[in-house]
């Protein structure tokens, strides 16, 4: 693959990598192949995350969920003051992913912060199609608030954060408490994502639509799985650019990636916020793609954002409102 000017040659080297571990594009493919294709690279794609960071305390714990059941990571930092918390949703297009899949980043967040990270195992689609992912997460959300205490946390201080569809699941549900008058969300990080099923912004249509790993066809495919049809995909809490207001939500970090279809979106997103009067911070990252969030062994600006993440939640949570 031939080196693109602007693009980190770190995220060059992740592509170089990475290219051949398809043997056809993803729109080509049926969800089962896909997820077989994607098994067989888990160990390397783990690698570029680094060892798993050290935490006092990992615990998987399984809460009743509606007809079923809801497996959630509980991620505890020593310390013996109630921490804030941080509910995560992992990426992977609703169709890939689980709690393995950010293990190594809820580590270091829960460390960095420091604070009490809950990573949510939600259903994936097609199996589970919108709007079940987000109904997981906001059970993980109730949860996360009724039951702090039995996790040593304090539930009065929740942010929830998520990366690509995780980060749109963590933007609806933030919509979902605000008009259920549910839990109280204190902060939003949402890294890279997914916010708008109809994007035709230049990001998604040109600059970033194929080369750098997710395409254009790639998300479309996505959406097909997680909401099945264009209608259901304009649903706020599906694709939140359509919320008739975003006043009253939490404030945020958005974290965009220079060579990603869904740059522009997750930026569209946060001049929307901003426009409603929630306080805001959108940061690009210069010649990034997606999905180099935590790749901190591979990628330096990876570390840079989990720092900078941790930085956002404890400044939002350190006290208790």
């Amino acid at each position: 693959m031939m080196t693109v000017m602007g693009i980190h040659p770190q995220c060059q080297r992740i592509l170089d990598i990475t290219g051949g571990w398809r043997s056809r594009p993803l729109e080509q493919m049926e969800v089962a192949e896909a997820r077989i294709e994607r098994a067989e690279h888990l160990a390397d794609q783990y690698a570029f995350a680094g060892e798993p960071e050290p935490v006092a305390v990992v615990e998987d714990r399984i809460i009743p969920n509606g007809d079923c059941a809801l497996r959630l990571r509980l991620y505890r930092p020593a310390s013996e003051l109630p921490l804030p918390v941080l509910v995560f949703a992992h990426g992977g297009g609703w169709v890939f992913g689980d709690l393995d899949s950010v293990d190594r980043p809820c580590r270091v967040l829960a460390n960095a912060v420091p604070a009490v990270v809950i990573s949510v195992d939600y259903r994936l689609a097609p199996e589970a199609r919108f709007p079940i992912p987000c109904e997981d997460v906001y059970r993980a959300l109730e949860y996360a608030a009724a039951n702090a205490a039995t996790f040593g946390a304090d539930g009065s201080r929740i942010a929830l954060g998520g990366d690509s569809a995780g980060g749109n699941l963590a933007a609806a549900v933030s919509l979902m408490a605000r008009d259920r008058n549910g839990p109280a969300i204190d902060f939003q990080l949402l890294i890279y994502p997914a916010t708008d099923a109809a994007d035709t912004r230049p990001s998604m249509t040109g600059e970033c639509s194929t080369g750098f790993g997710l395409t254009r066809a790639g998300m479309e495919w996505f959406w097909r799985q997680y909401a099945g049809d264009p209608e259901t995909a304009r649903h706020p809490y599906a694709s939140p650019v359509n919320a008739a207001s975003l006043r009253g939500l939490p404030p945020a970090l958005i974290i965009t990636a220079e060579y990603d279809p869904l740059r522009d979106q997750g930026e569209a997103y946060g001049a929307m916020l901003s426009s409603a009067g929630v306080p805001v911070i959108t940061k690009r990252y210069a010649g990034m793609i997606h999905g180099f969030y935590p790749m901190r062994a591979a990628i330096d600006a990876a570390r840079q954002a989990l720092d900078d993440s941790a930085a956002a939640i404890r400044g939002a949570l350190e006290r208790p409102r």
